[in-house]
């Protein structure tokens, strides 16, 4: 690669540019705020010596190289200084290594070259690149494979966004009946009363409307000074790692030494059957359920309830902020800065509406289980069909940068299609790192 590409240090010196992202899902994207305000996305006080960019230029991200966090620009921009910017050289087509680097062949390559002992904290540096060998096609036949992989990749991601668009409104509907069974019950004949809250509406007479404090004993969230990263102790969790309703363990999980990790400990430990839900970034209002994991800390981005056994079983509590109305109750009353967010006083006075008895609530929970299964059911499929797209996807990329499928004469043939835009809000996004993570690493 040393012959392929020379590396960029050219620094803004004003930090106006548009401000870049890199994922290994979507490649490098623009980054915007979430409220379309104008102005940075990033927690930085200042982006001048940020690095700039020119489209075709090769931007990695060298602590996550080896999971595929790079590509080809097609944007002009800064990036992360904690980020590595590359030009190609002559008879080099950019988009062709786009696509050589991010397959899994090379992934491992990368992976393999990169230095460091453990996953997690691996660094790719302009050495560890220079010493990968590149296998470089014809000027005509990477031109040949960069236009067919463009026709390919658009017809499978707009066939993935078809899903997706279904995928939407089944959400919709979950929400709708998940709004309804949490502020009415299950009994349609059940007596109604005024709340006295506009977005809740009417509830059963023999419910309760109480701030959410109220039924917690614990509301608080995660540490605001996350302690310096170690290569190896405990984890420091976030809102990535809250998949499915659940908080589950990653592969590239952060870790912290066993002395700050007492130390945080002393503050607040988190518990099996804590609710916990994003308070910071685009994920905000994310729920998941806490189940035994083993011992881990969470970063700021993250609240953490702690529901009183004797006053609200956590299964409703989980529920109840998945519904619709409290969700958009929370998008109403977000304070913007950098990042979306509420404040952790706002959620301790979320008012929750709550059926005097815990068996009241397991059953409406039971319930709802019950009249949820066929959209579950949907939904699983929907994601499952495009999870198989996405295998096809890389499968068929590796095939044709690796020289397995020679799509020369194919790409002949091909009409003239731009490459599929990819959206800087594309739901894979919500994988990234913790908000302002690249900047500290800078």
């Amino acid at each position: 690669m040393k012959y392929v590409v020379r590396e960029i240090n050219d620094r803004s010196t004003s930090g106006k540019e548009q401000l870049l992202r890199i994922s290994q899902f979507t490649g490098v994207t623009q980054r915007h705020r979430a409220d379309g305000l104008d102005g940075p996305d990033t927690r930085a006080e200042s982006l001048v010596g940020y690095k700039r960019v020119e489209p075709d230029d090769l931007v990695i991200n060298i602590m996550l190289a080896w999971n595929g966090s790079m590509g080809v620009s097609r944007y002009a921009g800064i990036a992360s200084p904690a980020y590595c910017v590359y030009r190609f050289g002559q008879d080099v087509h950019p988009w062709y290594f786009h696509n050589l680097l991010r397959s899994p062949d090379y992934k491992a390559r990368i992976k393999a070259s990169s230095t460091g002992v453990v996953e997690s904290r691996l660094r790719l540096y302009s050495d560890d690149l220079g010493r990968i060998e590149a296998m470089l096609p014809p000027p005509a036949e990477q031109a040949a494979i960069v236009r067919f992989l463009d026709w390919a990749s658009g017809s499978l991601e707009r066939a993935i966004r078809a899903k997706r668009k279904v995928i939407a409104l089944l959400n919709e509907q979950k929400q709708a009946i998940i709004h309804r069974a949490v502020t009415r019950g299950l009994d349609p004949s059940v007596r109604l009363k005024p709340s006295g809250i506009p977005w809740l509406g009417d509830i059963p007479q023999h419910w309760d409307v109480i701030p959410l404090k109220r039924t917690c004993s614990l509301v608080r969230d995660g540490t605001h000074l996350p302690p310096a990263r170690t290569p190896t102790g405990f984890p420091l969790l976030s809102v990535r790692n809250m998949v499915g309703g659940r908080l589950v363990r990653r592969p590239d999980d952060s870790f912290i030494s066993k002395t700050d990790f007492d130390m945080l400990n002393r503050s607040f430990v988190v518990r099996p059957q804590d609710v916990l839900m994003a308070i910071v970034g685009a994920t905000l209002g994310k729920v998941a359920v806490v189940e035994d994991i083993g011992p881990f800390q969470l970063q700021r981005s993250v609240s953490i309830l702690r529901p009183r056994p004797e006053v609200m079983a956590y299964p409703f509590l989980a529920t109840f902020l998945r519904s619709a109305g409290l969700q958009e109750h929370l998008w109403k009353s977000v304070a913007f800065s950098a990042q979306p967010g509420i404040y952790l006083g706002f959620v301790a006075n979320i008012p929750v509406p709550i059926p005097r008895t815990i068996a009241e609530q397991v059953a409406i929970c039971n319930g709802l289980q019950l009249e949820l299964a066929p959209v579950d059911t949907a939904l699983s499929r929907m994601e499952r069909e495009i999870d198989l797209l996405r295998e096809y996807r890389t499968r068929l990329v590796a095939d044709v940068v690796t020289g397995k499928l020679d799509v020369r004469e194919a790409a002949g043939r091909l009409p003239d299609e731009a490459p599929p835009d990819i959206a800087d809000d594309d739901p894979d996004l919500d994988e990234e790192t913790e908000p302002g993570d690249e900047e500290a690493a800078a």
